[in-house]
C-alpha cells in the first residue's frame, strides 16, 4: 500500500505555487553544475570502462562510497548487498528526499567504438560473459555523483536532508538465477536494508536516459510510467517416443505450441482492455535432441508485461489454469514458475504536476509531458509504492541524429551523449530545491 503523504507533503502537493517556486534564487545551480561538468563526463567514462554486473558492483561501490565522503557525506555501504547510500543534511531545516540511480551493467558484447569502451568480462551464473552499460548506468550513477558534490559544496542553501540511492543489480543479479523466487535484490533489497527509513524518506526522485530521445530534452508522465514485468517458467512433461511413430509417445512440443497459442488468448480474451495493455512473450523453447526423436519435455520462458495493476493481476491469477488446462488436454504435465520482477512504475500525480517547474529549469524549453507510458520496467516501482515518487526520462541522442534508428537501450550499439550530463545534475538539484522550497513555504 502507498504511504500516506506527511503533512509537509500534503501541504507541498496540495497548494503549490508555480510563480513562487520561479521567483526562488536559484541562479547559483548551472554555473556550481558547469564547474563539475568536466568532472562529471570523465567519471561517466572511467564507470563505463569498467562496468560489473548486478551484486557485483564492488569497485564502483567503492568508487562511489569515496566520492561521496570527499563531499563529507555520511555514506553506508554494502546496502542491498553492493549498494551505497550518501546522507547530506543541509544548512535549515526541511523535508528528507531521496535521489536514486542504479549502477549495475548487462551482459553485452561492447561494439559501440568509443575511445571508452568496455572490453571486460565478468561472470554471470557461473559463465564469464562480456559486460557492458547498455542502458546508461553509467550516466546515472556519474550524474548522482555530480549532484551530490554540487549539493554538498552548497549545502548551506539546502532545506532538509538528501539522502542518495546507489543502487545493485536493478537489471537482474548475476550471482541470482532469473527463477530463484525467494531472492531479494535491486530496490527491494535496498529498502529491506532501510534504505528510506535512516532517516525517513518523504519523496523520491529518479532520471534515466534514453536513446532515440534528444539531448537535454526531459520527458515526463503523471501516474503510469512504465510497465510491471514478471518472468514465466513453464516445464511440460510428455512420454519420448520415435518420430516416426508419435502415438507410442505422448509429445510436448504440440502441447507447447498449444500453450503458446492459448496465453494469448489471455490477452485478446481475458484482460480489460479499457484500462490498459498487457503481453506475453515467449522468448525461448528448448526441447530435443535429434530430428527424428520426439522428446520428453519441453521448457518454455517468458516475459509478462502490462501497464495497469489489475490487468497484471488477471494474467497472473488465470495463466496457471490455461497452462495446465491445455497441458492436460494434450496429456502432458505441466509445471508453472511465476516470478514477480516489479510492479508497475507510477508516479504520484499529485508530485510529478509539482515539480514541472522544476524540470523547467533544468531543462528551459525542453519539457515534454508524454502522451502514454513507456513499454520498458524499473524496479524504481518498489520505492514509489512505498513513499510519493517521480521518474522522468532524459534524452541522450544529439538532435542531428534520426531518433528513429539510433540503437536503443540495451543494444550493444547504444550510446548516451555526455552532453547530457548536465541536464541530468541539475534536474537532480533542482528536485532537491524544489521540493524543500516549497514544502517550507506552504506552511
Amino acid at each position: 500500500m502507498r504511504a500516506p503523504l506527511s503533512p509537509v507533503g500534503l501541504a507541498l502537493l496540495g497548494t503549490f505555487s508555480t510563480s513562487l517556486c520561479l521567483a526562488s534564487d536559484f541562479s547559483w545551480v548551472d554555473p556550481a553544475v558547469a564547474s563539475v561538468n568536466q568532472e562529471v563526463i570523465e567519471l561517466r567514462h572511467t564507470i563505463h570502462q569498467n562496468p560489473e554486473l548486478g551484486n557485483m558492483e564492488v569497485e564502483t561501490s567503492r568508487l562511489v562510497a569515496q566520492r561521496l565522503k570527499d563531499s563529507g557525506l555520511e555514506v553506508r555501504s554494502n546496502v542491498g548487498k553492493t549498494g551505497v547510500v550518501g546522507v547530506l543534511k543541509g544548512g535549515k531545516p526541511g523535508p528528507v528526499v531521496a535521489l536514486r540511480a542504479d549502477m549495475d551493467a548487462l551482459p553485452v558484447n561492447e561494439m559501440t567504438g568509443l575511445p571508452f569502451a568496455s572490453t571486460a568480462t565478468g561472470v554471470r551464473l557461473g559463465k564469464t560473459v562480456p559486460i557492458m552499460h547498455a542502458c546508461g548506468h553509467d550516466t546515472h550513477t556519474a550524474m548522482l555523483l555530480g549532484a551530490a558534490k554540487v549539493l554538498a559544496e552548497h549545502r548551506d542553501k539546502i532545506a532538509g536532508t538528501v539522502v542518495f540511492l546507489f543502487q545493485p543489480a536493478e537489471e537482474g543479479a548475476a550471482d541470482v538465477g532469473e527463477f530463484e523466487t525467494d531472492a531479494v535484490i535491486g530496490a527491494k533489497a535496498m529498502i529491506r536494508d532501510g534504505a528510506l527509513d535512516s532517516p525517513k524518506v518523504e519523496a523520491i526522485f529518479g532520471v534515466h536516459v534514453m536513446a532515440g530521445y534528444p539531448t537535454g530534452h526531459l520527458y515526463y508522465k503523471s501516474g503510469t510510467a512504465l510497465n510491471s514485468s514478471d518472468a514465466f517458467r513453464i516445464t511440460l512433461n510428455g512420454q519420448q517416443t520415435h518420430g516416426s511413430a508419435p502415438w507410442s509417445g505422448v509429445d510436448p512440443i504440440m502441447a507447447s505450441q498449444g500453450i503458446i497459442a492459448g496465453l494469448q488468448t489471455l490477452i485478446s480474451r481475458r484482460i480489460d482492455m479499457t484500462k490498459g495493455m498487457g503481453v506475453i512473450s515467449v522468448g525461448t523453447i528448448n526441447a530435443g535432441s535429434a530430428s527424428n526423436i520426439i522428446p520428453e519435455s519441453v521448457e518454455l520462458t517468458g516475459t509478462i508485461r502490462s501497464n495497469d495493476a489489475s490487468i497484471r493481476d488477471t494474467i497472473l491469477q488465470k495463466m496457471p489454469a490455461m497452462v495446465n488446462g491445455i497441458a492436460g488436454a494434450y496429456e502432458t504435465k505441466a509445471k508453472l514458475l511465476l516470478v514477480n520482477i516489479a510492479p508497475v512504475t507510477t508516479n504520484n500525480p499529485a508530485l510529478t504536476e509539482a515539480m514541472v517547474p522544476a524540470l523547467e529549469l533544468a531543462a528551459p524549453g525542453k519539457v515534454a509531458r508524454l502522451d502514454s507510458s513507456l513499454s520498458p520496467s524499473e524496479d524504481f516501482s518498489y520505492y514509489a509504492e512505498r513513499v510519493p515518487g517521480l521518474f522522468v526520462f532524459l534524452g541522450a541522442t544529439p538532435e542531428n541524429q534520426n531518433m528513429q534508428k539510433v540503437p536503443n537501450n540495451h543494444s550493444p550499439y547504444f550510446t548516451a551523449d555526455d552532453a547530457t550530463l548536465a541536464t541530468g545534475v541539475k534536474a537532480h538539484v533542482q528536485f532537491v530545491l524544489n521540493y524543500a522550497g516549497h514544502s517550507a513555504k506552504t506552511l
